[in-house]
């Protein structure tokens, strides 16, 4: 056989998936960078926290709303240039959040965040999976979600830190010039791909709610909203818990988050390790030490030496749960399901974000700050309830579908 004729598989593609991993960093640390600037940006602007915790809650609401139907409609477009656009719209929201004189027009700049953020979400959850075979989509998604958890190691405590030495107006700021950065290295270096999946020959086109896949995803979406709320509910308002509850001085929270967000990198590297071996298993562990460790964060609230231990296994157990979540939506959705199911993931996520905010928001105005992780707790054991009823159910379809 000639040296011509023989294969190779083809080579894994680092430098696109450390694009994308460098794309989500920035997009993540522009949405949750209100949470470490919590009280800073309320003593400016003279508005209560809760109504800077209801940024995240616009910024999550306007994602909810719009992802779905720009998914549908920008579906025929290049998944690269839709990349670079919506990276652009995202440093322009950032720019508009800086120079925002009221509060008003900051909800204005986070609104037009949140339509780009929705999109790019869209476009880069299913990104991951087009690069590579399937048996691969849980390290490339590893690899990608490592620019999420870089955005609570590094991005979300330096924007912190940065807000409180020359305020909240120039880390905005200096996250759209990154972002604009990110946008160029997209251009240059992220492949391109082509989403659309080719029917067989002879194959019929069958509507997309008719696919097999479609009861796995939305069950899927539903864990996701159960379990993002309860989290989000209490890490939203994460800093005012700290300085009014924990103890802690202003100038330590950039410090405590960047741990939260480094023990998250560890959890994110061993998600990497059991995701594909055990994806619903590593699931129910992660989420069930998740709700453990807030538990008894809020029951020794007196011991900053346990406030800072269980936000430490609180980050490691978070850390690699989005990764989770998201390669077991690539895994349950089938190929032609897979842009639709990223859009829903987001769409999911977000939701999450926001009602979970806005409800701790809610209950910080009328119950206390006390009150929030406790809420947290309740919440996502329901969720771990629902994942392990939802997988007998789905073990058992899948059996009947295949006796069929």
């Amino acid at each position: 056989m000639s040296s011509n004729s023989t294969t190779t598989a083809p080579a894994f593609p680092w430098v696109g998936l450390l694009v994308l991993a460098g794309a989500i960093f920035v997009s993540v640390t522009s949405e949750f960078l209100p949470t470490g600037l919590l009280p800073d940006m309320a003593s400016e602007l003279e508005v209560s926290e809760s109504r800077i915790g209801l940024l995240v809650t616009i910024f999550a609401g306007t994602v909810v709303v719009s992802t779905t139907p720009l998914a549908a409609l920008t579906r025929r477009y290049s998944r690269k240039y839709l990349v670079v656009i919506v990276l652009l719209v995202v440093a322009t929201g950032n720019v508009l959040a800086a120079l925002a004189p009221t509060y008003e027009i900051l909800v204005g700049a986070r609104i037009i965040g949140g339509l780009a953020h929705g999109l790019f979400w869209a476009v880069v959850g299913a990104y991951a999976a087009h690069l590579v075979p399937k048996h691969q989509i849980g390290r490339a998604v590893a690899i990608t979600s490592g620019g999420g958890t870089a955005a609570f190691v590094l991005g979300v405590p330096l924007g912190t830190a940065l807000g409180h030495a020359l305020g909240w107006r120039l880390a905005f700021a200096t996250i759209g010039v990154i972002v604009i950065v990110l946008a160029i290295l997209v251009l240059r270096f992220l492949p391109a791909v082509d989403h659309r999946v080719p029917l067989a020959t002879g194959e019929i086109p069958m509507p997309l709610r008719k696919d097999r896949s479609i009861p796995g995803v939305i069950v899927l979406c539903f864990v996701i909203i159960v379990v993002m709320t309860g989290h989000n509910l209490f890490y939203t308002y994460i800093a005012p818990w700290l300085i009014s509850v924990g103890g802690f001085g202003e100038d330590s929270i950039a410090i405590l988050l960047f741990l939260f967000g480094g023990a998250g990198a560890v959890g994110l590297v061993l998600a990497g390790l059991v995701s594909d071996r055990f994806p619903r298993g590593g699931m129910i562990v992660a989420t069930t030490v998740v709700a453990v460790s807030v538990l008894v964060m809020a029951l020794w609230s007196g011991s900053q030496v346990v406030i800072v231990a269980s936000l430490v296994v609180w980050g490691i157990a978070f850390g690699g749960l989005p990764a989770m979540l998201q390669t077991r939506m690539l895994h349950t959705a089938s190929a032609r399901m897979r842009d639709l199911a990223a859009a829903l993931f987001t769409t999911s996520f977000n939701f999450a974000i926001g009602f979970g905010a806005l409800v701790g928001g809610l209950l910080l105005d009328q119950a206390g700050i006390i009150t929030l992780p406790f809420v947290d707790v309740v919440i996502i054991a329901v969720g771990v309830v629902f994942m392990v009823v939802s997988n007998l159910w789905l073990s058992a379809r899948a059996k009947r579908a295949r006796i069929a």
